[in-house]
């Protein structure tokens, strides 16, 4: 033992906890555990529970559990002497997985994290907080550890205030005693529901405990006596066996006045006995049952086998109820050790949940299988690698569960995101998501979610789905809405789009048949004409070029792509525009009927698919839409940078005259400073054609500058570039 261990009681304190160790471990690590104890000692030796007494008490009770009502390894022990030293000091878990391996450490950081979900959350739906648990561990151990943890504070809840204590006592009856009992562990669960009722029902507690403790002696009796012949007859027999009284479970009890509505003393099975053999051959419970029966005449519908069909968590027994000494009613049970040993503690979890059969059940049942396998069939000293690989768990990690603001969980598949979750709330929910934050920060509707986040939608006040949203949209029910809502809007834009034609022939005065029509949009390369339809709402075609085109295309094509590369140029050196509001981060691109760059006036216009679009404001085609869609234009502007300049460019043409570039710079660079950023002149039968950028301050100086160039000798004529010049 160290040297460090001068303390009395630390000396006594570890050495039960050893004792405990050896007494029920397949195999016991004692430099593991005395390692991890002095550890939590001096991570804890500062701290005081609400009791008074020193937390270090606390994680060394929880180990004492472990090794004594749920003894699995001593890695769970180690575990649990240090589950709270990372949540409650300052000491990191890369630090404990240094120090104590990598499987102690994520035990400890499990436990850390289940502790967490529980808090501000009112319980709603039991079960799926089960679940939830079970979907936030990797390790089995985690779940048991935290069955400790919670019997040791229901142990001392007595000093923890009253809203606190109901609070606590809830958790456990609702959550942790029914996980307990679907893990095998009979014992843990009983203590828990009873503890659990003293607080939540106290004046009922009392009254039964009452009643028990003053019919205590006249049930000994009566037990003594229904017990002597069965005693006479097993040692006649030779049958080596263990006789007592059942444990009087006071939650039970009143559960059971509650359900038949019966008086506390009408309840049969406060007369119990249970009759464990030391034999582990099932087929003397069966002969101990026929002893019994000859004696006492057993009533037929309170016979339940357990041993030919075990209960769901592996409880083994046989019940039967006979009528004893006074033609009173006692409840007897009898069942091998080893069945005591799994009712009482248990080994793993075996459960279905009231879903049904699901495919993980299957796993469960195999996993729970393998785990009693080893554990039965091992000898004291075979605590092997096989053993330590059977603690993993991985059921529902193909399901996570998040909370909604008001504490409500969401059981969703694994890598959903928020879109996934407003479209589990509702389907308007969904169509109206414009943001998500999770634990109160605002994330990207891409973001993965994991268990026990909990999920804020932010909504827009006009639904208006993103086709991009199906690319990583996970459930069905998402993706069906997501399409839905696409679906209705490109028929609003077909039809939109419809009536733009009908107008603009009409307009023209020109007759379109529907064979026309159709052997216009094959020509134009679509499918059909909802497709034509649309690419007309959309502006992705103009129908002036179609209908009307120009003479001379060959002449615009040079000054339309010399246009894009200015455009292009000009607005990232701007730096893009910035969109407001609610729309913030949203992409955008610039339409291409009015071609706006810096300095323009701009609107954003919300389209389906393809983000914003930016407009002029004194953009026709915008003035159109919006006769359509008002909701949809979004406030957008360029950066704004005190003393900043943007780049315009202008189209100059006139007479091909000796001088000319000079009188254009001078003409320029004397109308308030301003700045060349390159000039491009090109001649052609005496006249030139010159396209400048220059630098200007806002639209007033660039009209005042080409206002300046208009006056200088030979200008015909100075327009601002732009992709119709």
């Amino acid at each position: 033992m160290p040297e460090e261990i001068q303390n009395t009681k630390l000396n006594k304190m570890l050495e039960e906890l050893l004792s405990l160790c050896r007494k029920n471990l397949p195999m016991v690590n004692e430099e593991l555990i005395t390692k991890a104890f002095m550890f939590s000692y001096e991570s804890h030796k500062n701290d005081f529970r609400a009791s008074g007494e020193p937390y270090f008490n606390h994680p060394v009770e929880v180990a004492s559990i472990i090794a004594r009502e749920i003894p699995l390894d001593d890695v769970s022990v180690a575990s649990a002497l240090l589950h709270d030293v990372v949540e409650d000091s300052d000491i990191e878990l890369g630090l404990i997985s240094r120090e104590f391996g990598k499987e102690v450490a994520e035990i400890v950081d499990g436990v850390t994290k289940i502790s967490g979900v529980f808090r501000g959350q009112e319980i709603v739906q039991a079960e799926n907080y089960r679940k939830l648990l079970l979907s936030m561990v990797k390790d089995v151990r985690v779940i048991l550890v935290k069955f400790a943890d919670r019997l040791h504070n229901m142990r001392t809840l007595e000093f923890v205030p009253p809203q606190k204590q109901r609070r606590i006592a809830k958790e456990t009856l609702e959550i942790y005693a029914p996980f307990a009992n679907r893990f095998g562990l009979g014992a843990v669960k009983w203590e828990m529901e009873d503890l659990a009722f003293k607080y939540l029902n106290r004046e009922a507690y009392d009254d039964i405990a009452k009643s028990i403790n003053n019919t205590r002696k006249e049930r000994e009796t009566f037990i003594g006596r229904f017990i002597k012949p069965i005693d006479e007859k097993l040692k006649e027999i030779k049958i080596k066996y263990e006789l007592g009284g059942r444990a009087k479970h006071l939650y039970s009890i009143y559960r059971k006045m509650v359900k038949q509505n019966r008086p506390f003393e009408d309840i049969y099975d406060l007369l119990a006995v249970r009759i464990i053999l030391e034999s582990n051959d099932p087929n003397e419970c069966y002969y101990v049952l026929g002893v019994i029966s000859n004696l006492y005449k057993p009533i037929g519908e309170r016979f339940k086998d357990f041993i030919s069909i075990p209960k769901k968590n592996n409880y083994q027994s046989i019940h039967t109820t006979v009528i004893g000494p006074d033609a009173k009613l006692v409840e007897v049970q009898i069942r091998t050790r080893k069945m005591h040993e799994i009712a009482e503690k248990g080994v793993a979890a075996h459960w279905k949940y009231k879903e049904g059969v699901m495919a993980s059940d299957k796993d469960l049942e195999d996993w729970v299988n393998w785990v009693r396998d080893v554990f039965e069939n091992a000898s004291k000293d075979e605590a092997t690698k096989e053993i330590l690989a059977s603690f993993k768990l991985t059921l529902y990690q193909d399901e996570i569960y998040v909370f909604t603001p008001k504490g409500d969980l969401i059981k969703l598949p694994l890598n959903s995101t928020p879109v996934d979750f407003a479209y589990e709330i509702h389907s308007k929910v969904g169509n109206s998501c414009i943001g998500a934050k999770v634990n109160g920060k605002i994330v990207p509707l891409d973001t993965m979610l994991h268990s026990g986040d909990q999920v804020s939608i932010i909504m827009g006040k006009n639904p208006r789905p993103n086709k991009s949203w199906l690319q990583f949209a996970v459930t069905h029910k998402a993706k069906t809405n997501i399409r839905k809502f696409l679906n209705k809007e490109e028929e609003r834009i077909v039809e939109q789009g419809k009536e733009i034609w009908e107008r603009k022939i009409k307009k023209l005065k020109l007759a379109f048949t529907p064979d026309d029509v159709s052997k216009l949009f094959r020509k134009l390369k679509f499918e059909n004409s909802q497709q034509f339809y649309s690419a007309i709402a959309q502006e992705r075609i103009s129908l002036d070029n179609i209908l009307n085109p120009v003479q001379e295309p060959e002449q615009k094509e040079i000054p339309e792509l010399e246009f894009e590369k200015f455009a292009t140029s000009v607005r990232t050196s701007a730096g893009g525009v910035i969109v407001e509001g609610e729309n913030k981060g949203v992409a955008y691109s610039y339409a291409k009927c009015c071609n706006p760059i810096p300095g323009d006036v701009v609107v954003g216009y919300i389209t389906i698919g393809e983000g914003i679009k930016i407009h002029r404001k004194d953009c026709k085609n915008l003035i159109n839409m919006v006769r359509y869609g008002e909701d949809r234009l979004v406030a957008v502007q360029w950066p704004k940078t005190e003393g900043a300049s943007f780049i315009a460019g202008l189209i100059i043409k006139g007479d091909d005259m000796p001088g000319i570039l000079k009188d254009l710079s001078n003409a320029i660079t004397t109308y308030q400073n301003t700045n060349i950023k390159s000039v491009n002149i090109s001649t052609t039968d005496s006249m030139f054609r010159g396209t400048i950028t220059v630098y200007v301050r806002d639209l007033v100086h660039l009209r005042g500058l080409i206002e300046k160039i208009k006056k200088t000798r030979g200008v015909y004529s100075v327009e601002r570039f732009d992709a119709e010049s």
